[in-house]
């Protein structure tokens, strides 16, 4: 109840009173004197609003809307629910629960006419008030799924967005979590990406260390894996598999789990490299599950080796293993687009491997180590340098690449001070052996 009811004082107690009324308008309204019975409700509900009595004005205001559904008399239910919302000095708690039987009665009417109707009244009636901020949440979420059912995505997807339900302080976690994972879903049915990210960071994954929460968090990730494969970042959806391969239950069961650690492997070797690439890879190196999928361990071992990398034995080696699957998906190698990222990949890596063991080299054995043409070689190196993963200069006159990396000012600064040092205490020393030697010469 809210703050200013509380202060207000209950002058005279009708529960009584309305506990005889009820039955007595309830009898009336069967024998067809519907308007006569809602007529001695009204009157009752102003006295108990008068009176401060809350929990017999809500009874009253129940039974009204009650009676008129049971009548199937839907214009007085509308007006009534209407008209009672609007009432001066009203309780907070009688309009709560007025709306909560709607709603009720919104699940429980079949003719989708007058359901519409009914929602569209509670939603009027609820806008802008906190109190029943849940209650419109829940009959939003209905009208929505009503439109996805008739097809109207892109009506049901901005019918949802309206609500900002992370703000809602009286909503349970978890009723928040599943309401905007609806959210994303329809927003990514409706191919509104932009939108789909901006609603998936209102979910803290911190929610998904609870017990139970494992359902909400498989639902999380797989919407996550798809939003992430349509931006083609290699590296989150192989996140997100590693948190669908920790899931308790995943790892129960040995056809998932392994499924969704091939994903984790597959994703992160067409990843581009990066310091948090190369901190996952290091980490996955360590699961001991990755023993029992000795392919997928080899290959991410590749990887992981200051060694040159032969494409074509590569593929001609783990293709046949890297395309199949334990579970009922597709392996994501099964595409051709997939293993063309590969390829790259490993041309990368075979870059990043010259860079650490030359300093100098010309471009034809370059690009004989890479098994690309010159041209190829080139544009290829060029990418890494401006990705920031090696530093190169391509001297194209005498076709010399150098890999050594420049120093800046302070660096050369540094050293010119520190070998100003060094001579100078040489010359110090110096200084002193003559002097010892003078002294000496003098002595004998």
């Amino acid at each position: 109840m809210a703050e200013e009811e509380r202060m207000i004082k209950m002058e005279v107690d009708y529960s009584e009173q309305v506990a005889q009324a009820i039955p007595e308008c309830e009898a009336l309204a069967q024998a067809s004197k519907l308007n006569e019975a809602i007529d001695k409700l009204l009157v009752l509900e102003k006295q108990t609003r008068a009176a401060g009595d809350a929990i017999s004005a809500s009874k009253v205001l129940v039974c009204i809307v009650s009676l008129c559904y049971k009548a199937n008399d839907w214009p007085l239910l509308k007006e009534h629910v209407t008209s009672l919302c609007k009432r001066r000095g009203h309780f907070k708690l009688a309009v709560t629960k007025m709306v909560q039987r709607c709603c009720e009665m919104v699940t429980e009417v079949e003719n989708m006419e007058k359901k519409l109707e009914l929602i569209e009244v509670l939603r009027t009636v609820t806008e802008g008030k906190i109190y029943v901020e849940n209650e419109r949440a829940r009959i939003t979420r209905t009208l929505a799924a009503i439109h996805e059912k008739d097809g109207e995505d892109e009506k049901a997807a901005k019918i949802l967005q309206e609500l900002q339900v992370e703000t809602f302080g009286s909503m349970e976690k978890k009723e928040k979590v599943e309401f905007i994972l609806e959210q994303m879903r329809l927003c990514f049915q409706t191919k509104d990406y932009i939108r789909t990210s901006i609603i998936s960071k209102k979910i803290s994954t911190k929610y998904f260390e609870s017990k139970d929460s494992e359902e909400l968090k498989l639902r999380y990730y797989r919407q996550m894996i798809e939003l992430n494969l349509h931006h083609k970042d290699h590296l989150a959806v192989s996140k997100n598999y590693y948190e669908i391969y920790t899931t308790p239950t995943i790892k129960e069961d040995d056809a998932k789990w392994k499924e969704a650690l091939q994903r984790v492997v597959i994703y992160l070797i067409l990843s581009e490299y990066n310091n948090e690439q190369s901190d996952m890879l290091a980490r996955i190196k360590k699961d001991s599950n990755l023993s029992k999928l000795p392919y997928y361990q080899n290959v991410l071992m590749c990887f992981d080796t200051a060694e040159l990398l032969n494409w074509s034995i590569l593929k001609e080696v783990y293709s046949k293993h890297l395309k199949s699957s334990t579970g009922e998906a597709p392996s994501p190698l099964d595409k051709e687009e997939n293993w063309d990222e590969l390829q790259k990949r490993v041309v990368e890596h075979n870059i990043r491997v010259l860079a650490k063991y030359y300093t100098r080299i010309s471009l034809s054995h370059f690009s004989n180590l890479l098994h690309l043409d010159t041209k190829e070689a080139e544009k290829r190196l060029c990418e890494q340098v401006v990705k920031g993963t090696v530093t190169a200069k391509i001297d194209r006159l005498d076709g010399i690449i150098s890999f050594s990396k420049p120093k800046d000012t302070e660096e050369v600064l540094n050293a010119w001070s520190g070998n100003l040092n060094s001579v100078m205490n040489l010359i110090g020393n110096c200084n002193h052996l003559i002097t010892k030697e003078r002294m000496v010469h003098q002595v004998s």
